[in-house]
């Protein structure tokens, strides 16, 4: 059974059309590409899959039951986490208090209580193991590398045991090095039956970890493929608008 089914859905605000009948299927284990150019409607599927605001049409269901996401914590409470392009870290924070940042373990008894970074530190250091990450828990963030700011972000999401997650260009602006390692943490999110949404212009990136390119253009989809079964020429006739559809 697919983990999350969007059918015909459909985003309007006012008289622009950013999305026009959209049908996505999500499965565990899976990282489907998500491409097109600017103003393609990327963002706003993900935002609506996000909970940030809902469809003007069509219909959500997660394994198998009708949902509606009003906000992201609604969205979350589901099992949904989105790795934004800016990663939202604090860089004066050390990794494993920015993987806590806002559900900080405590302890105590009644009224006193304070924060547990032993043993904060100890898990997110689990989390760090699990994606086979260098990242420490006691690093701080401002002296990290961007791959290593990504491994934090990624680590943060497996908090709650995701269903999907989903990833807004984690490879932008990296050095070659730091994008072998994010692709990397993808394919581990991958080996733990976590469906990946990883939303990219890089081509090779895509192609590299992608199982499925799914291509938007103009609010509507023109492309649904597994990744074996194209080309990123075809991938790019099909973004510019050179092949109609496949």
């Amino acid at each position: 059974m697919s983990i999350l089914e969007l059918s015909n859905v459909s985003k309007h605000f006012g008289a622009i059309h950013a999305l026009a009948n959209v049908s996505l299927t999500l499965r565990g284990g899976e990282v489907v590409g998500l491409m097109g150019d600017n103003g393609a409607g990327k963002s706003t599927l993900v935002k609506i899959i996000a909970g940030n605001f809902p469809p003007s049409a069509g219909t959500i269901t997660m394994l198998g039951r009708p949902v509606q996401f009003t906000k992201p914590s609604q969205a979350r409470g589901q099992g949904i986490e989105v790795v934004y392009q800016d990663l939202a870290l604090c860089d004066n924070l050390s990794a494993a208090e920015n993987v806590f940042l806002g559900r900080e373990l405590m302890r105590g008894f009644g009224p006193l209580r304070w924060i547990d970074y032993r043993a904060m530190f100890r898990r997110a250091g689990e989390l760090f193991a699990e994606l086979k990450s260098e990242t420490r828990p006691q690093d701080l963030v401002r002296r990290m590398s961007g791959g290593q700011r990504q491994a934090v972000a990624i680590a943060r999401t497996r908090l709650s045991d995701p269903k999907i997650v989903l990833m807004d260009e984690p490879t932008a602006a990296i050095s070659v090095r730091q994008v072998a390692e994010v692709l990397e943490l993808i394919r581990r999110l991958r080996g733990h039956q976590i469906a990946v949404v990883l939303i990219s212009h890089r081509m090779p990136d895509v192609f590299a970890v992608a199982d499925r390119v799914v291509v938007l253009r103009r609010g509507q989809k023109v492309a649904d493929k597994p990744v074996a079964r194209t080309s990123p020429e075809e991938v790019t006739g099909l973004i510019t608008g050179a092949i109609a559809a496949a």
